[in-house]
């Protein structure tokens, strides 16, 4: 219950809320009722915070989504418009030079291929952690010899990751490339690196068309998590307001436990016997004590204080008063041995 208690505590001051100090009046329950009652609220507070958090990465990947679609659709446009300039020139280059060897580079191939109505140029599209863009682009180029093209565009601006949950500068790239192998190995570079792709159809039209989509899902999404923060934050609320009743609650049942545990039955296992050191001068306030919780308790039996003799040596006591008490705490933490030994070093 102490566990449940402190995931109560973490959640209300994660979520900027303050638990009450003053509970609301409710009728008394006992131990067993409460241990159900917080049973409940742990696995409702567990749930909300599963289906929050899948929201949230299902948001941040949308995100991603639409900040890719903005950016490599710059990007697809901008390689449009040079694309038969291109063609263009490795048309000349080939009839000029008589390039024909089975060693051309595979992007060649596949302008030229292009031209003709065959399988050309293809491209993957996706997201990165900029601080790995480079690493990226040159492990690319070596698993592909150089048959790709790799082209990026910054965010501009931190960006939730989905994973991690954390902002991060991002920078979202595009990889032209030519067959299906040099595919495959691109794509197993991507997931080592940790980028996310997303699929970007190369017309114009259709990118709009799912920009538009991405955007409506984002809406919906949002006002999906502002009603669970509400409701999250109301269960909460409800919690607080008699988190600090329940904390004082179970520290008391604790404590009793605490102390029966250092208690042993008698030989008729009628009664518990509880032994331990005390000063001479306290002898007298252990026994008004004792008396005291006996009257309070509404117990039959009384209280029984016996003084023991024994041939073991008390432990070491030390009476202080307000002024020395904290000079005494010094010397118990740095051990009394200790400081005798240094003195007499001095």
């Amino acid at each position: 219950m102490s566990r449940k208690l402190k995931f109560f505590s973490d959640q209300i001051n994660r979520a900027g809320l303050r638990s009450s100090v003053r509970p609301a009046l409710e009728p008394d329950i006992d131990l067993e009722e409460l241990e159900a009652r917080l049973g409940e609220h742990e696995h409702e507070l567990l749930e909300m915070n599963t289906n929050s958090d899948k929201l949230k990465q299902t948001y941040n990947e949308l995100l991603e989504f639409k900040l890719v679609l903005s950016k490599a659709g710059h990007i697809l446009a901008s390689s449009h418009s040079h694309a038969a300039s291109a063609e263009h020139e490795l048309d000349e280059n080939i009839y000029d030079n008589g390039i024909h060897e089975g060693n051309a580079y595979l992007l060649e191939q596949g302008v030229h291929q292009g031209a003709h109505g065959h399988s050309g140029v293809r491209f993957v599209s996706g997201i990165i952690l900029k601080s790995k863009a480079l690493a990226f682009e040159r492990m690319l180029f070596r698993a592909t010899r150089g048959n790709m093209l790799f082209n990026q565009a910054s965010a501009g601006e931190p960006v939730t990751d989905p994973i991690s949950g954390e902002e991060v500068e991002k920078a979202v790239f595009v990889v032209f490339f030519s067959g299906e192998q040099a595919k495959a190995k691109i794509l197993k570079i991507c997931d080592s690196f940790g980028a996310s792709c997303y699929p970007v159809p190369e017309e114009m039209v259709k990118q709009r068309q799912i920009f538009n989509e991405v955007s409506a899902r984002l809406s919906d999404l949002e006002v999906t998590l502002d009603a669970g923060i509400q409701h999250r934050n109301k269960a909460l609320e409800s919690i607080g307001s008699q988190l600090w009743r329940w904390t004082i609650m179970v520290k008391k049942e604790k404590a009793v436990y605490d102390t029966l545990n250092m208690l042993n039955f008698d030989v008729t296992k009628k009664c518990l016997v509880g032994e331990g050191w005390c000063p001479i001068f306290a002898k007298s306030q252990i026994k008004d004590c004792l008396q005291r919780s006996t009257i309070h308790s509404n117990s039959q039996v009384g209280t029984i204080f016996h003084e023991m003799d024994t041939i073991e040596s008390p432990p070491t006591y030390f009476r202080t008063d307000k002024f020395t008490n904290a000079f005494q705490e010094i010397v118990d933490a740095y051990g009394y041995v200790h400081c005798i030994k240094t003195l007499h070093d001095r």
